[in-house]
Formats: structure tokens, sequence, C-alpha cells
């Protein structure tokens, strides 16, 4: 009894997620969270976050943090969220990405930690989800074998639009595919 107990809740996630999945990138409000985009089972993208929505991030099951925020930005909040995402137990992995001058080191340590397994479901976010997007754009061309229009079309509805973020993703995919 216990075993098929077990196996009808499986079944229920599965299907759960399987649905989420189908329904694409969906927006949602959650206090202390901008521009949140739920893009996937494994996946979030995000603006700026507080640090008392943290909580709630770990309470929805997130793994792991990646913030794309420089330290320098208004409201940042880097060592605050590193200590409230360590007490809540979730991984987070500080990534400055300069939205003027992205740097494609930080792209391929982006690509790295969010195709560790470890890592997902993982919630990503910066200011407003643009630098968040792209870098998920990215990998899904490179970790993921997305096309680029597909990945492209995911990266806008969460939160891409900037075009000369969007032209380093591509020229990052680019040098990449050499």
């Amino acid at each position: 009894m216990k075993t098929r107990l077990m196996m009808t809740t499986t079944l229920v996630a599965l299907m759960t997620m399987a649905a989420v999945a189908a329904q694409g990138p969906r927006k949602e409000a959650v206090e202390g969270i901008r521009n949140l985009t739920v893009v996937d089972p494994t996946i979030a993208c995000a603006g700026a976050t507080e640090v008392a929505a943290i909580p709630e991030i770990a309470r929805r099951g997130y793994k792991a943090i990646i913030n794309l925020r420089e330290a320098s930005e208004a409201g940042a909040a880097i060592e605050e969220s590193r200590q409230a995402a360590t007490a809540a137990g979730i991984r987070f992995i500080h990534l400055p990405l300069s939205g003027a001058k992205p740097d494609p080191a930080v792209a391929d340590a982006f690509v790295k930690a969010a195709s560790e397994p470890a890592n997902q479901p993982i919630f990503i976010n910066c200011a407003s989800a643009n630098r968040a997007a792209a870098l998920l754009m990215a990998k899904r061309i490179v970790a993921d074998g997305w096309t680029v229009e597909r990945a492209g079309e995911e990266a806008t509805a969460s939160g891409l639009m900037s075009a000369p973020l969007r032209q380093f993703v591509l020229d990052y995919v680019a040098a990449r595919k050499k």
C-alpha cells in the first residue's frame, strides 16, 4: 500500500511538472520579487529580489540562486542575500554581469552552474530580468542544444529586452561553436 501511494504521488508530481512545462514561461506576482517568470519546472528568471523574499524562493523548492547583479548596483544587497540564502538552505552563486560590458567568462560560469543538476531547480536574478534571460538564452543554445529562435522566444518571454545583450549572446554562441 505504501509503495502504491508513493508511486501515485510521484506520478502526480510528474504530471504537474509536465503540465507546467507545456504552458511555457508564465509571469507570477510574488512580494519582493520583480518581474518573476517561471520558465519551466527547473528555472525561474527574475529581476530585483529582496532579501525578505528568499525564504519564499526556498519554500518553492529552488535549490540555488544565481545572482547576476554587480555589488555596486543600488539595492543589490549581495552579502545579505548570500546570508539569507544560506539560512534558507539554498546555494547562492554570485556571477556579477555588467549589462554594458558583458563578460564571456561570466557567461561560461553561468552555463556551467545553471547546467549542474545539484543546482536545479534554479532561480536566476538581476535587476530587471534582462541579464538573467540573456544568460538563460545562452545556456539553452550552448548547453541544451536549442535553436537561436526557440531560445530567443523564451528569453523575450522571460525578460530579455536589450538588443546589445541579445547580440552579446549571439556572439558568445558563435564563438563557442568554432
